[in-house]
């Protein structure tokens, strides 16, 4: 949408390892298109750049409604905002083929979205604060409840999350200001360190009470890592609508 890469680089790093992604219900088009199409019709439509949402129950991330449009994304946990046109995608995910040979496809269903600015998405500058912040308090906690995630095992899955990024891994498209890659490594890194929390057991956290506490101490560092991958995937819109670019 920027102009900075061609549709077809754009496509295949849209796709990635899925089979094929198919755009359905876009304006004029009466039967599903191909994503290279799909995305000059938007362009066409006036689309100027897209917005990421990441919605989770109870919090509408990165969503402006109408509420048809936000329950579809809500259930998918993902949608896509188009900025420049009142337009929305919302992916639905298959799996398909046979057994030992089985392939992803997606469609990405268009629909109408109100105009107006996404809900609870921080500024860049209020993202990495607040991650920062978020961090050292739940660290503090896990630590002191024990938690299977904040020792040897998530200490190793940390460094081999830094090994793929210093091998070179792109993190965002290219145009993005460096403080918005920043932003979202660290998101993924305190992302990384909560999933862990979740995937390896309670720890030492054996009693009721300090289990609940363990979830209220991830709960909110789930939700700040959540915002921060938002305000950083959406940096590039946000600054095209200041004048910055």
């Amino acid at each position: 949408m920027a102009g900075l890469v061609s549709p077809d680089d754009a496509v295949l790093s849209i796709v990635g390892e899925d089979a094929v992604h198919r755009v359905e219900g876009l304006p004029d088009e009466t039967a599903p298109v191909g994503l290279t199409l799909a995305l000059g019709r938007l362009r066409s439509l006036g689309v100027t750049g897209l917005r990421v949402a990441l919605p989770a129950p109870g919090h509408p991330l990165g969503l402006s409604g109408p509420p048809e449009f936000n329950a579809r994304a809500l259930d998918a946990e993902e949608a896509v905002v188009c900025h420049g046109a009142a337009l929305g995608l919302v992916p639905e995910v298959y799996e398909a083929g046979p057994e030992g040979d089985v392939h992803v496809e997606v469609v990405w269903h268009c629909l109408a979205v109100r105009e107006a600015p996404p809900a609870d998405v921080p500024s860049l500058g209020e993202a990495e604060r607040e991650l920062a912040e978020a961090l050292r308090d739940a660290t503090e906690v896990l630590t002191r409840l024990d938690v299977a995630g904040s020792g040897p095992v998530a200490q190793a899955a940390i460094d081999a999350y830094r090994a793929r990024a210093e091998r070179g891994r792109e993190v965002l498209a290219p145009g993005y200001p460096p403080r918005a890659v920043r932003v979202l490594e660290l998101a993924q890194r305190v992302g990384l360190l909560v999933s862990l929390a979740y995937e390896n057991g309670h720890g030492g956290a054996v009693s009721s009470g300090e289990m609940a506490a363990r979830g209220e101490a991830l709960r909110p560092v789930e939700r700040t890592a959540r915002r921060a991958q938002v305000a950083a995937y959406n940096a590039y819109v946000e600054e095209r609508e200041r004048g910055v670019r």
